[in-house]
């Protein structure tokens, strides 16, 4: 819920990077983040990135916080943090180009953004795999792609239609509620102020002490059980053994 208030809010962006975006025309704009991650990506895989970048006609915004690249492209400016939601939200842009991180997914979700998909580790790679089961993104393997793999995703992304109908499908999906998020969020603001904490929604877990939390008397109740049983089959057994010995010597002595 709390994403979906983020997401409703598109703001105004810095007048440099306004005229930046005003200045694609018709061709648009391409947002373009790896998060935090983007340490992790060698010099000439950076390399690789802009020269593909470089050759497509839309406007790269990208935030990236490393060297400049030496193939960086007249269409592509560096930023060292973006307003990604605001980005996305703009009726210019064209695609997003995402490692695959929960809040960007569900942002390109909300404004129906295709996505180009460059996961890296964790859930990021699932998080991809389950938009593009959906037909609203492309996924490409940022250790081994190529500068034509990731040229030829884009194109895909962006110059074929059903990506987009796809991703405004479930941008639809997201948005049918009944209810809008921030009503949602002041309401039960509200009610808990009102019934002063709302402790009656206070999860029973709470008012249980540390082994009960852990449910340590339940495992220690079955320990004694599974040894309580193990003892007396034991008991049986050796009762029986010593039983039938007995009754074998007398056989053999009479």
């Amino acid at each position: 819920m709390l994403l979906l208030l983020i997401c409703d809010k598109v703001n105004y962006f810095p007048q440099e990077m306004e005229e930046f975006v005003q200045s694609s025309g018709e061709n648009g704009i391409v947002v373009f983040t790896l998060g935090s991650m983007i340490s992790n990506i060698t010099e000439e895989k950076v390399n690789v990135i802009a020269s593909t970048l470089a050759q497509i006609p839309q406007k790269v915004l990208w935030r990236y916080d490393g060297k400049k690249p030496d193939t960086l492209g007249p269409n592509t400016r560096l930023y060292k943090w973006i307003p990604q939601n605001d980005l996305l939200g703009h009726p210019k842009t064209k695609a997003f180009i995402t490692h695959g991180g929960t809040n960007g997914i569900y942002e390109a979700i909300y404004h129906g953004i295709p996505m180009v998909g460059l996961p890296l580790f964790a859930d990021q790679p699932d998080n991809i795999e389950r938009v593009k089961a959906k037909g609203a993104a492309v996924r490409v393997d940022l250790q081994t792609m190529s500068s034509r793999d990731l040229l030829k995703a884009l194109k895909e992304v962006i110059n074929n239609p059903s990506y987009k109908e796809k991703a405004v499908w479930l941008s639809t999906i997201h948005h049918d509620q009944p209810v809008k998020p921030l009503d949602r969020a002041v309401f039960w603001i509200e009610f808990v102020m009102r019934h002063k904490g709302a402790k009656h929604l206070r999860p029973a877990a709470h008012d249980l002490t540390w082994f009960q939390y852990h449910s340590l008397d339940v495992i220690g109740f079955l320990l004694a059980c599974v040894a309580t049983v193990a003892f007396v089959i034991t008991k049986c057994f050796l009762f029986c053994y010593r039983t039938f010995a007995k009754t074998g010597k007398k056989q053999k002595r009479e």
